[in-house]
């Protein structure tokens, strides 16, 4: 991720969204609050998980290190957007962007690792409860995340370093509100095209195979569920997985929205706002969604409360 001689770059000026400066200062404030709360509803899960003992199950455990790809990714991507906000233009280093696209492209690949791992997860407690705490045992989950991380380092470096090794001539501006990999290849000079295919052969493992998996699980899923004789234990059932089937939902549609239909003709504003969608809005709703629609969350939350508030109450007649 070094800058190299061969690049006549040493700064990129990235244009942000054409809209008028008091409409800026309106989304900067938005922004500013999501960015807030998604540091907050991230921070607490990871805290709220590691407080409650009875939250230490593989699905939690997931759970936070979903938490902390999210904070990853918002953290790269929300303080340069609301530079730009303010001062219309943001102006960032060569390397600097090069950098904040790995950070960037390496929390999504390890998102999609973590919520393959968690469709699985549901696969196992609800096709195959009674070896469910055999088959999800914690050494086979703490591997499965070192071997998300590792993979994702592994790909995305592997990925940076082609990119880096391109001549990089100019112009020098980024018409987006981050440095994503289209925009930054339109700025170099070399032929491109090796770098293209090395982009086709990572999307099978990193995108296409866990998209794959978490559509099987999830079939497997819905054919047992549907043999479920009570509605009450079909409800039950589909409870324990609707929170990470309606995250699965928003981040690849977002994703598949965005880098796979075509966007021909289609306002770059609108595909900023898309963008915005997967980089600052799902790391906002998978705390959100995972708290309001997990009864277990909520009731640790209240034993946390309560347990804080009689705390607060012992120092204050101290």
């Amino acid at each position: 991720m070094s800058q190299q001689n061969n690049s006549m770059i040493t700064k990129i000026h990235l244009l942000g969204f054409h809209s008028p400066q008091n409409i800026n200062y309106l989304f900067f404030t938005i922004l500013l609050l999501i960015y807030c709360m998604t540091l907050c509803g991230n921070l607490f899960m990871v805290s709220l998980v590691a407080y409650h003992s009875d939250l230490h199950r593989p699905m939690y455990f997931f759970l936070t290190q979903l938490s902390i790809a999210d904070l990853l990714l918002t953290t790269d991507i929300v303080p340069i957007v609301l530079h730009i906000l303010l001062h219309k233009v943001g102006t960032i280093s060569f390397v600097g962007c090069i950098i904040q696209f790995y950070i960037f492209a390496f929390s999504e690949c390890s998102e999609c690792f973590l919520l393959t791992m968690m469709s699985y997860d549901r696969y196992v407690a609800i096709c195959d409860p009674l070896r469910y705490t055999t088959v999800m045992n914690r050494n086979l989950c703490l591997k499965l995340v070192i071997v998300s991380w590792l993979l994702s380092f592994s790909f995305l470096t592997f990925e940076t370093a082609s990119t880096s090794s391109l001549e990089f001539c100019g112009p020098n501006t980024i018409d987006h509100f981050f440095c994503d990999l289209p925009p930054i290849l339109e700025l170099s000079c070399s032929d491109i095209s090796g770098v293209q295919l090395e982009i086709v052969l990572i999307a099978q493992p990193v995108l296409l195979c866990p998209f794959i998996i978490v559509i099987m699980s999830y079939s497997y899923i819905i054919f047992v569920i549907v043999k479920i004789p009570s509605a009450t234990g079909r409800h039950k059932a589909f409870s324990t997985c609707s929170s990470h089937l309606i995250v699965v939902s928003i981040f690849y549609g977002t994703l598949f929205r965005v880098n796979v239909l075509p966007t021909k003709g289609q306002s770059s504003n609108i595909t900023k706002l898309l963008s915005l969608m997967y980089t600052v809005g799902t790391p906002l709703m998978n705390p959100v969604i995972y708290s309001l629609r997990n009864a277990e969350i909520a009731k640790a939350f209240g034993t946390f409360r309560s347990h804080f508030l009689q705390k607060m109450k012992k120092k204050s007649l101290l």
